[in-house]
């Protein structure tokens, strides 16, 4: 017990260090961030979530240029583009994320947003209220976006599901953003269908580092299964809000503290 007590208060000290407006600027949340419109903030926040991978700086830098392509209006542009307009996104490249790529979720964008006002009921359809965490929606989603015809397969492995035993880290960092609300002015908490406590904690190489270290986490592979038993974990320490204490474990693992 004293060791869970003393774990908790260095979480909680970190989450406190890291859960503040000086987190944003080298993030790739502070892409949304430039943003007032909900559906803008929902599109800039997906795609900077999908390019989350590699260096920040570089993800910030991608989704910079995604956004001047898109006139920096990026629902507008989803929503009204025209033919010739997607001429403006050919030859983007973020890893191993292409053009062809991009085009299929600009595609599913527009078929969504003109008949959706929020991303969020994408994620909400398969999602019952009493789901302990968001996996049904996460699985519930995956079907729906990649459900279009012509969908290129390639395109498939750029949004994970908990089906194909993924931590999905990337995609559980964009719920993050969207749902959590406090006062702290980082995340955004505009969805209120899911619950803060269905949410799963993003799970890559820091964070999974800093868990082992905490002896939240047992299990060495991480994938899906780790996501849970990390939350469930995170979950003793705040039933309501466990994925709060992301920040501490990201912050804590970039920084090389632990």
């Amino acid at each position: 017990m004293e060791a869970f007590i003393q774990h908790k208060k260095q979480l909680v000290t970190l989450y406190k260090q890291f859960n503040q407006p000086a987190f944003i600027e080298n993030d790739p949340i502070s892409i949304p961030h430039l943003f007032r419109k909900q559906q803008d903030i929902e599109i800039a926040g997906f795609f900077a979530a999908v390019f989350a991978w590699g260096q920040r700086k570089t993800i910030i830098l991608k989704c910079t240029d995604l956004l001047q392509r898109m006139d920096h209006s990026p629902h507008e542009f989803i929503t009204q583009y025209q033919e010739s307009d997607l001429q403006k996104l050919v030859g983007f490249k973020h890893r191993t994320f292409n053009d062809t790529d991009l085009l299929y979720f600009v595609y599913f964008l527009h078929q969504w947003y003109t008949k959706n006002e929020s991303l969020e009921q994408a994620f909400t359809k398969h999602l019952h209220p009493k789901d302990e965490t968001i996996e049904n929606g996460l699985n519930g989603f995956n079907a729906l976006f990649f459900g279009l015809s012509d969908l290129p397969q390639r395109t498939r492995k750029h949004i994970a599901a908990p089906i194909y035993k993924s931590a999905c880290k990337r995609i559980n960092m964009y719920l993050r953003w969207m749902v959590r609300k406090d006062n702290h002015g980082v995340d955004f908490g505009i969805w209120k269908t899911i619950k803060t406590s269905q949410l799963v904690c993003p799970l890559d190489l820091h964070s999974g580092r800093v868990a082992r270290a905490f002896a939240l986490l047992e299990r060495t592979q991480d994938d899906w299964q780790a996501a849970l038993e990390l939350t469930a974990a995170l979950r003793k320490l705040d039933p309501k809000d466990p994925v709060k204490f992301d920040f501490a474990l990201f912050g804590a693992g970039v920084s090389r503290l632990f």
